[in-house]
């Protein structure tokens, strides 16, 4: 069995969740157990959530904040009260890790975390030591810590076009 990998996709441009929800689907279709963990991006981001159903895959995705706006969003006690539920999110990711519950654990906007002052790198880092070889991780955010460079294989980063197709108004 070859050896799975850490990477990350990071930077200001668009796509990161994109990109790993695509691996993702990829490894869910050869008949792999997939997890997503999405956070600060609220409960409105609910466009994924049909995979949940497609029959054949194995493919789960959890989302632990309450409110539907994204945190950035969020009053301070509002974010105060969300800074619980994501630690919650946090607690179940080092236990997929830990127990080897997939085989493809996506860990979307984690970095961002970072930026929020919500987990350290040292918390990030904690939940990559415990990896097995058979695991497979991909964590997404616009900030890529050196801390983190000697747990992680692959750093991606996509950076901001003059012109994104998403932003295109014509």
């Amino acid at each position: 069995m070859e050896k799975e990998l850490t990477e990350v996709y990071c930077g200001n441009g668009k796509g990161k969740t994109a990109l790993a929800i695509g691996q993702s689907l990829r490894v869910a279709t050869q008949g792999k157990s997939v997890i997503v963990i999405q956070f600060l991006k609220g409960r409105d981001q609910r466009s994924l959530d049909f995979l949940q159903d497609v029959d054949n895959l194995d493919f789960k995705i959890f989302r632990f904040e309450k409110r539907e706006c994204c945190y950035e969003d969020l009053t301070e006690e509002e974010k105060a009260e969300e800074k619980s539920n994501i630690l919650n999110g946090l607690n179940f990711a080092r236990k997929v890790v830990v127990t080897q519950e997939c085989d493809f654990l996506v860990l979307d906007e984690i970095l961002g975390l970072l930026d929020c002052g919500i987990i350290t790198v040292e918390g990030i880092a904690d939940i990559l030591k415990h990896k097995d070889e058979s695991m497979h991780i991909v964590m997404t955010g616009w900030n890529f810590p050196e801390e983190l460079r000697p747990y992680v294989d692959v750093i991606t980063t996509l950076n901001t076009e003059e012109v994104h197709p998403l932003d295109a108004n014509e």
